[in-house]
């Protein structure tokens, strides 16, 4: 049996691995044929056939990502939020469209195999546990289903269930990571996904364990229980396995549906996220790796409830001292002591020369929260700030190496900007962050509201 099953996930893998490199293969041919068909031409018809050939690939790039779980498939919610600056502006919002399927896009399976799991795990039949389940999963995680069930005492819960076998898929799925990467490159160049790519690799096993998960999710709401805006709801512990997750159901809408909020609401919301993704952890050191769209739910009362907390890392003091310090240094523009911070920790090598220059690019990839004024975020914000990352080391920066620490919370942070700019949020990000940075008095009514200093009514205002 064992070797069978070893068998189908080997062929399914070299199925998968054989999907990419045709799809990279295909996406050659089509641009040299698109540079083919389109001399003589002029730059309309050029950008049109240019932006043609990069939607199909898009659109093969989802399909074949939508299939795999663990790293391959948080890569491809990794690419969800990411601009596709190379893609000509006639075709962006399409190709984006495509790429933003992966947000809630995995696998099913059907409910007889995952029903199996449950009462493995649970060591009982379903009925024993559950008054009600509801067979139709209402969402798919990256290594599980999402179902919504009822307890023998009338509460509605969420039960996430991991596939089964999903380790073994998830483990193999990993080596296609080479491929996916090259053909990302393709829509995103100067978008260097490796590191991200390795760090989410390593951190991939964490997340199969979903007792792990279970305790990650106790912290964060144990942290934010009674949070004014914040919701992260409770965990259910006496039904948390190695395989199944249960936690109370919260009703709200999805990301896709905000997006068509007006100004205002938008704003709000783009707040809520920025709160809890970039100033929270820097308080509570519980740092959420994995902020994409479909991870936040949000509620008709103008609450925010936070799910998945799989990719997580729980921070040093030490770990936030430094990012402070090189944030400081960044507001105080600061030259010298950024350059000796980056130095002392091995983020960068190079002599002083350097000093400046440093300056600079962390000023570019910065400015948004650098700036006392409102910035309105784009899609195209996070594209910028990745290429301007890119390009540190390839102007005489030396070789750049972040620690691991960094490379998680650079994941989180760059998601969060990609999230903020499709909601085309407007907000003076550097009076937000400073409070957090600098202990500084709150200006916004959220800000007010999370110190305690204002009252939220029904509708999530001050009062």
């Amino acid at each position: 049996m064992g070797e069978k099953r070893t068998g189908r996930m080997a062929k399914s893998r070299l199925g998968r691995a054989a999907k990419l490199g045709g799809l990279a293969a295909g996406h050659a041919a089509r641009e040299a044929r698109t540079r083919t068909r389109t001399l003589g031409k002029d730059d309309d018809a050029k950008q049109h056939a240019i932006g043609e050939a990069h939607l199909e690939t898009a659109r093969r790039l989802v399909r074949v990502l939508g299939t795999m779980r663990g790293a391959a498939m948080k890569l491809g919610q990794t690419l969800s939020v990411i601009d596709v600056g190379v893609v000509p502006e006639s075709h962006r919002a399409q190709v984006q469209a495509e790429l933003a399927k992966l947000q809630h896009m995995a696998p099913t399976v059907s409910f007889a195999q995952m029903r199996r799991v449950i009462e493995e795990d649970l060591g009982g039949p379903l009925a024993e546990f559950f008054a009600e389940f509801h067979e139709e999963p209402i969402g798919a995680a990256s290594i599980g289903q999402v179902y919504r069930a009822v307890l023998p005492d009338g509460r509605e819960v969420a039960v996430k269930v991991q596939y089964p076998g999903i380790a073994d898929v998830v483990r193999a799925d990993m080596k296609n990571m080479g491929m996916a990467l090259k053909l990302a490159s393709k829509l995103m160049p100067g978008f260097d996904s490796r590191e991200i790519a390795d760090e989410v690799s390593e951190r991939i096993s964490e997340e199969l364990d979903y007792e792990l998960e279970a305790s990650n999710h106790k912290a964060m709401a144990r942290e934010y229980r009674d949070h004014p805006f914040f919701v992260v709801p409770d965990v259910v512990s006496s039904l948390c396995r190695e395989r199944v997750i249960v936690t109370e159901f919260v009703h709200g809408r999805k990301f896709t549906d905000v997006v068509h909020d007006d100004d205002a609401a938008r704003d709000r919301w783009g707040e809520i996220l920025f709160r809890f993704y970039v100033n929270a952890p820097l308080r509570s050191k519980l740092l959420n790796g994995d902020p994409h769209p479909g991870n936040a739910i949000f509620l008709d009362d103008g609450r925010v409830a936070f799910l998945d907390f799989g990719f997580f890392k729980r921070q040093t003091q030490s770990e936030i001292d430094v990012q402070l310090e090189l944030l400081r240094a960044v507001y105080a523009r600061d030259a010298d002591t950024l350059y000796d911070i980056t130095v002392r920790e091995g983020i960068i090598t190079g002599g002083r020369e350097m000093v400046q220059p440093l300056l600079e690019k962390y000023d570019a990839v910065t400015w948004w929260f650098m700036r006392d004024e409102d910035v309105t975020l784009q899609p195209d914000t996070v594209t910028k700030v990745v290429l301007e990352q890119a390009e540190m080391e390839k102007e005489g920066f030396g070789r750049i190496t972040l620690p691991a620490d960094h490379l998680v919370t650079l994941r989180a942070f760059g998601l969060v900007l990609g999230i903020l700019g499709q909601l085309r949020a407007t907000n003076n990000w550097f009076r937000i962050g400073r409070e957090v940075i600098f202990d500084e008095a709150p200006v916004t009514e959220l800000g007010r509201i999370e110190a305690g200093d204002a009252v939220p009514d029904a509708d999530g205002a001050t009062a």
